[in-house]
C-alpha cells in the first residue's frame, strides 16, 4: 500500500507581449513533448497551471493540444489550477482586481476544460498574509508556496510534507509547501536523486505528501534541457521511476490530497517569495553581503539547522524602489484601476467599454516587466512596451465610456507617480504626457495613443550584482593565467556577445525627456555616451516651480527655476504647450539673466524608447529625408534644425525640430542584463540631444522652441484586427 503521496504541479507561462516565436519554441520544446510523455503513463496524475496569455494563444493556435489536456482532465489525470488571469503579482494590485482576475480566469478555465477550479498558482510565490481574504473570496480553496515560506514561519524539517490551514479576517485557505530540494533535482539530476529523497521522507514520515511545483519551461525550454529531458530520456526514466515504485509511492493531485487527508495544523506565513526572488530584490551591495553570509552558513557544520534562520533576503515590493521605471508603471496601473472603479460605478456608462477597459487593465498587470532577476523581465523593452500598450488602451476605453471623443485637451495636477509631490498630466485626443516639475521638469511618460506606445518607456543604466561576475569572467579569460582548470568554472558563464564590459556604463540622471544640461564648451559625443561627469549646471534634477495656463483649445505648463550654470546665476523657464487635436507638443525654453561675458553650452536631452535599435526599418533621418543610420547609431551633426526617428514596424514617426539651428548628438542607451540564456546587451532607447552655444541678447536673454511631433509613418495605417473575444471581464 502506498505510504507517500507525490504531487507534480507544473506552471506554464508566457508573458503579455512576448514574441510569437517564443510561444512557438516553448510549445515545441516544453509543453507538447511533456504532454506526449505523460500521455503514455496513465498511472501518473499531475496539476497543470497555464497562465492566461499562454492559454489564449494555445486555444487560438494549438487547439489539438488543448483538446488533449481536456481529455486527461476528463480522465481524472490532470487537475487544472487557476490564478490571476494575466499572471499578476497579487500583492501589487488592488483587492478588487485580485478577486476579479482570479474569478474571471476560473470561469474561462472551466469553459475551456469543463472542470471546476479549486486551487490556484500564486505568481512567483509572492505572498503577504492579507492575500488570504481575496483568494478565498474568489472561490479558491488552496494554493502552493515554497518550503522557504514555511521555514520563515518556523515550520521546518519533516513538518513540511503535507498542507496547512491559514486565515485572514476569518477566511480560510489551505497552503502546500513545495519542496526546494525537488526544484533542484527535477529535472537536473538523475531520477535516482529524487527517488532517494522521496524514499527517505517515506521512511521517516509514512503518509506524508511531497510537492514539486515549478516552471514547465524547465522541461525543454531552458538552455540545454531539451536534449537532457527528452532526447536522452530523462523524462521517461523519471516516469518509470514513479510507476516502478507504486507499491509505496503514489502520484496524486492537490485536490485529491485535500479531500483525503487532514491539515497538519495552522500557520501564518510572513511576507516572502521564493528564496532566489528575495535575493534578487536586494540592492547590489546588499546582495554581495548576503551572498557572503549565505556561504558562511553553508560551510558551517550545522548548516541544515541554521538555514531556516537566514532571513536577510529582500522584499518583493522593493523592486519598485530599486527600479523607478517599475514604480512608474505601477503608479500608472493603480491610477487606472481607481479610475475604472469610479467610472464603472456610474449608471450611465456603456458596460462594453467597462469590460474592454477592465480586460486591458488586467493585461497591464502582468508581472514579468515589473521586476528583474535571473530572467530579463524589466530589462526587456518589448515586455514593458506591452504593459504600456495595455494601459493606454485601458485609458482610451475609459475615455470612450465617459463620452470623451473628438478633439480635446486638458491639464490636471496631482500626485500621479506616488512620490508625495505634484505632477502634471497634459492630455489631448492624440497624446498623454506626465511631467514632474519637482525632478528636473522632466516628461517621464509620453503616450502616443494611436500607436499604443509610451515613447519614454526607458530604462536607466545602473549597477547589478551580476555585473561583477561578467567583469571577473572577461578578465580571467583574457589573463595569461587562464588555464584549463579555471576554464571549467568560468566557461559556465555564458556571455552572449563580445565586449560586454564596454557597456557597463551607469547613468547619473533619469533617461527621460526635457532633461536640461549645461556642458563645458568642448564637450563631445564620446563624453556623453561614456557618461563622464560633465555637468556645469544644477538643472538636471533640480525642482522647478510650475503654474498652469488654460485657454480655449490649448493648455500649457510653465516651469521656472533659478539656478547656476558655470557657477553663474541664471534662470530657466520652459513651457510645454498642447493643443486640442494636435499630435505635437511645443516646448519653449527661455534662459534669462545670462551674464554679458558668458557663453553657455546648453543642451536638452530626450530619450526615446519603444522602438528597436538594430533594424533597417528603425532609423534616424534629416528633415529632407536623408537617413542617418539605425536607432542604435551615433549621430554627431554640428548644424541642424531637427531630425526624425522612425519605426516602420510600429508605424510611428517621431519628429523633432528646433527654432534655432544647433548641433545634435544621438547615441544608444544599452544595458547589460542576465536571462536564463546568459548575459547580453539590450538596446533600451535613443538619446537625442540638441545643443547650442548660448550668448544672451542685450537684456541677457536667449530662447528656443522645440517641437515634438508624433504621427503614423504610413499615411493610412492598416486596419487593426480585433482578437477573438474569450471571456467576460465584467466586474466580479
Amino acid at each position: 500500500m502506498s505510504n507517500l503521496r507525490l504531487i507534480l504541479a507544473l506552471h506554464n507561462h508566457q508573458p503579455v507581449g512576448n514574441f510569437e516565436a517564443v510561444f512557438e519554441s516553448a510549445y515545441r520544446d516544453s509543453y507538447l513533448p511533456f504532454l506526449e510523455v505523460l500521455e503514455r503513463y496513465p498511472e501518473i496524475a499531475f496539476c497543470l497551471h497555464t497562465s492566461g496569455p499562454l492559454l489564449e494563444w494555445l486555444v487560438d493556435q494549438k487547439p489539438d493540444y488543448v483538446a488533449r489536456v481536456k481529455a486527461m482532465v476528463e480522465a481524472g489525470r490532470v487537475e487544472i489550477l487557476g490564478g490571476g488571469y494575466f499572471e499578476p503579482i497579487m500583492t501589487m494590485i488592488p483587492q478588487v482586481d485580485r478577486v476579479g482576475q482570479i474569478r474571471t480566469y476560473s470561469s474561462y478555465l472551466e469553459e475551456v476544460f469543463g472542470a471546476k477550479v479549486r486551487g490556484m498558482w500564486t505568481p512567483e510565490r509572492v505572498w503577504e498574509q492579507h492575500m488570504v481574504s481575496a483568494v478565498a473570496e474568489a472561490g479558491i480553496e488552496y494554493t502552493v508556496l515554497d518550503d522557504f515560506h514555511f521555514e520563515r514561519a518556523g515550520v521546518a524539517g519533516d513538518d513540511l510534507f503535507g498542507f496547512y490551514l491559514t486565515e485572514d479576517e476569518g477566511r480560510l485557505l489551505k497552503i502546500f509547501p513545495g519542496s526546494e530540494t525537488l526544484r533542484y533535482t527535477i529535472p537536473f539530476q538523475e531520477p535516482h536523486a529524487t527517488y532517494e529523497f522521496l524514499r527517505g521522507v517515506a521512511s521517516r514520515k509514512p503518509g506524508a505528501t511531497v510537492v514539486f511545483a515549478d516552471d514547465g519551461e524547465k522541461f525543454g525550454s531552458w538552455p540545454e534541457t531539451y536534449n537532457h529531458v527528452y532526447t536522452r530520456g530523462w523524462m521517461t526514466r523519471f516516469c518509470d521511476m514513479i510507476v516502478g515504485n507504486r507499491d509505496w509511492l503514489s502520484s496524486t493531485t492537490l485536490g485529491r490530497t485535500v479531500d483525503a487527508t487532514l491539515p497538519l495544523g495552522k500557520v501564518y506565513i510572513s511576507d516572502a517569495s521564493y528564496r532566489e526572488m528575495t535575493e534578487w530584490a536586494l540592492q547590489p551591495d546588499q546582495k554581495a553581503a548576503y551572498d557572503q553570509a549565505a556561504r558562511m552558513v553553508r560551510q558551517h557544520d550545522r548548516a541544515t539547522d541554521l538555514k531556516p534562520f537566514l532571513r536577510a533576503g529582500g522584499f518583493w515590493r522593493n523592486f519598485k524602489a530599486r527600479y523607478p521605471e517599475s514604480d512608474e508603471m505601477y503608479a500608472r496601473m493603480l491610477g487606472l484601476s481607481r479610475r475604472l472603479a469610479e467610472v464603472a460605478a456610474r449608471p450611465d456608462v456603456d458596460p462594453d467599454y467597462i469590460e474592454a477597459a477592465r480586460r486591458e487593465l488586467y493585461r497591464g498587470q502582468c508581472n514579468c516587466p515589473y521586476w528583474h532577476g535571473a530572467f530579463g523581465g524589466l530589462y526587456l523593452p518589448h515586455l514593458r512596451g506591452a504593459i504600456y500598450q495595455a494601459l493606454i488602451a485601458c485609458h482610451d476605453a475609459l475615455d470612450e465610456a465617459e463620452g470623451k471623443t473628438g478633439p480635446r485637451v486638458s491639464l490636471e495636477v496631482g500626485d500621479f507617480n506616488l512620490d508625495a509631490r505634484q505632477e502634471a498630466r497634459i492630455e489631448n485626443d492624440r497624446l498623454i504626457a506626465f511631467i514632474r516639475p519637482a525632478q528636473g521638469g522632466h516628461i517621464y511618460e509620453l503616450d502616443v495613443r494611436k500607436a499604443g506606445v509610451n515613447v519614454l518607456g526607458t530604462l536607466e543604466r545602473r549597477p547589478e550584482a551580476y555585473h561583477q561576475t561578467i567583469l571577473d569572467v572577461i578578465r580571467a579569460r583574457g589573463s595569461a593565467e587562464h588555464d584549463a582548470d579555471r576554464a571549467g568554472v568560468e566557461d559556465k558563464v555564458v556571455l552572449k556577445q563580445d565586449d560586454l564590459d564596454d557597456l557597463l556604463i551607469y547613468d547619473d540622471h533619469p533617461r527621460k525627456a526635457l532633461v536640461d544640461h549645461f556642458y563645458p564648451l568642448d564637450a563631445t559625443l564620446d563624453d556623453l555616451a561614456a557618461c563622464r561627469a560633465l555637468e556645469r549646471g544644477d538643472f538636471v534634477a533640480g525642482a522647478y516651480l510650475a503654474r498652469v495656463r488654460r485657454e480655449d483649445g490649448k493648455v500649457a505648463l510653465v516651469m521656472e527655476r533659478p539656478g547656476l550654470a558655470d557657477g553663474r546665476p541664471i534662470k530657466v523657464r520652459k513651457t510645454i504647450e498642447a493643443v486640442a487635436g494636435s499630435p505635437t507638443l511645443d516646448v519653449k525654453y527661455e534662459i534669462e539673466e545670462i551674464p554679458a561675458d558668458a557663453c553657455l553650452h546648453f543642451a536638452v536631452e530626450m530619450n526615446l524608447a519603444g522602438m528597436a535599435g538594430r533594424a533597417d526599418d528603425r532609423y534616424y533621418s534629416t528633415p529632407s529625408g536623408e537617413r542617418l543610420g539605425t536607432l542604435d547609431s551615433r549621430v554627431d551633426r554640428p548644424h541642424m534644425e531637427g531630425l526624425s526617428l522612425t519605426d516602420e514596424w510600429l508605424d510611428l514617426a517621431v519628429g523633432l525640430s528646433w527654432s534655432r539651428p544647433g548641433g545634435v548628438w544621438c547615441f544608444p542607451i544599452e544595458t547589460v542584463s542576465q536571462s536564463e540564456g546568459g548575459f547580453e546587451g539590450v538596446y533600451q532607447s535613443s538619446a537625442v540631444i540638441p545643443h547650442w552655444h548660448v550668448v544672451g541678447d542685450e537684456s541677457g536673454r536667449w530662447e528656443v522652441t522645440i517641437r515634438l511631433s508624433f504621427d503614423a509613418f504610413r499615411p493610412t495605417a492598416p486596419p487593426v484586427v480585433e482578437p477573438q473575444r474569450r471571456a467576460s471581464f465584467a466586474e466580479v
